[in-house]
């Protein structure tokens, strides 16, 4: 499992072998992987550790003071965050130098160490993506749906899994679409835990990851000044820093207006500039937007350098880096009908759609992720799951134990 880290150089994270180790083996962990000696560690769960003065103010934070105490006992598990507060400097491999945080005790600011404080937010110029090609199927199944359906009228979203390449190109190879609420200004993912651990261990059987985030503009806010609203900016940099992958794309469909009159879908992609990420995950943007703030405009909690002044308005394209777009023809298909969608799919679905595709062959005829999550519910999610997803991606034959097992789930519907 993973531990979030946050201390005065920011959220780093600790890879966990055993979720069951103690206070002090997780010390050893911060040691070897983040290079802070243990004597010179402080850990709590409680925030305010690290807005400590002095070094008698860190005995007032006990709750992981004693060695012998387990993770559990404290209710951390993946994800969580752990405080940590240390004197003297810290090597880091790949840095240039090693850490000298301004303030640090027993030492005074000087100009140099205030200048390196304040915030600087430019342009970035190059995406860590080169390019991002789309399944032809997968994307016109989302679009399809967004037109056809919700007729742009309310947001929609999904997560983009597939493969990043050596080159640093994203090709997207399915869409999966979490439970969520749509409005005209919002979208709110109401993400299921134990669905997405069946969507992973699809994805891994399949050699893919989860690589970007898709989501649709509505037809209303085709008529605002923006190209990201501060609203989409905030979700797409806390999913972009969750995603841990520099190659991460957020990719956006919207309704324009061609010359002619008509309207076309139109797909745009984009990477947060690293500045935007390291904003978000240190907490700098003001996550409660007022209505009346220009939706243009991102806000900040403590003031930024643009250009030559220091501001806490900033543009939200300053924190956009354009992504080509390309499209391909993937290796699964997309006519299975999609998860948390308005009509619930069951296993009627799956007995049409083997009937429609019975002359190929059964590889074939589930080669689709949406089909393959509706099989996973019903399955071993560490045995079966991943075993048929290896057969699906190697286009081998599937045993037939598993083929028995998937046609008469079928019949029985």
């Amino acid at each position: 499992m993973m531990i979030r880290i946050r201390s005065r150089d920011g959220l780093e994270r600790v890879t966990i072998d055993d979720p069951n180790i103690t206070v002090a083996q997780l010390k050893t962990l911060i040691e070897t992987q983040l290079r802070v000696p243990v004597p010179a560690q402080t850990l709590s769960t409680n925030q305010n550790l690290l807005l400590a003065k002095a070094p008698s103010d860190l005995t007032h934070f006990t709750d992981m003071s004693n060695p012998q105490t387990p993770l559990s006992a404290l209710k951390l598990s993946h994800g969580s965050i752990v405080y940590l507060a240390y004197d003297g400097e810290r090597t880091v491999p790949g840095r240039p130098s090693a850490f000298r945080p301004a303030g640090s005790f027993g030492r005074k600011m000087t100009m140099d160490d205030l200048i390196a404080k304040q915030m600087r937010v430019t342009r970035q110029e190059n995406p860590h993506c080169e390019l991002v090609s789309f399944d032809r199927d997968a994307a016109n199944a989302f679009q399809h749906y967004v037109n056809e359906s919700l007729a742009f009228a309310v947001k929609r979203g999904g997560f983009m899994y597939g493969i990043v390449t050596e080159e640093g190109k994203v090709e997207v190879h399915f869409i999966y679409e979490p439970p969520q609420h749509g409005s005209e200004e919002n979208l709110v993912l109401l993400r299921d835990p134990e669905e997405e651990n069946l969507v992973e261990a699809i994805a891994v059987g399949l050699g893919m990851r989860r690589v970007g985030f898709i989501f649709t503009q509505t037809v209303s806010q085709d008529k605002k000044d923006y190209t990201l609203s501060n609203r989409e900016i905030l979700q797409a940099a806390e999913l972009h820093g969750e995603s841990g992958i520099k190659e991460w794309v957020t990719a956006v469909v919207k309704l324009e207006v061609n010359e002619d009159g008509a309207a076309d879908v139109h797909f745009e992609a984009f990477q947060m500039s690293d500045t935007c990420v390291k904003l978000f995950k240190e907490g700098w943007f003001e996550t409660e937007i007022g209505e009346d703030v220009d939706p243009k405009l991102s806000m900040m909690k403590k003031d930024v350098v643009v250009g030559v002044k220091d501001t806490r308005e900033v543009d939200n394209d300053f924190f956009l880096v354009v992504v080509k777009i390309s499209d391909h023809q993937g290796p699964l298909s997309s006519t299975f009908p999609i998860e948390n969608r308005n009509t619930p799919v069951t296993m009627k679905a799956l007995k049409i759609h083997l009937e429609r595709a019975k002359s190929l062959p059964f590889v074939k005829r589930i080669s689709d992720f949406h089909l393959l999550l509706l099989l996973a519910r019903f399955l071993d999610i560490s045995a079966d799951v991943p075993a048929l997803a290896e057969c699906v991606q190697t286009q081998t034959a599937i045993p037939e134990g598993y083929q028995l097992l998937i046609e008469s789930m079928a019949s029985a519907s």
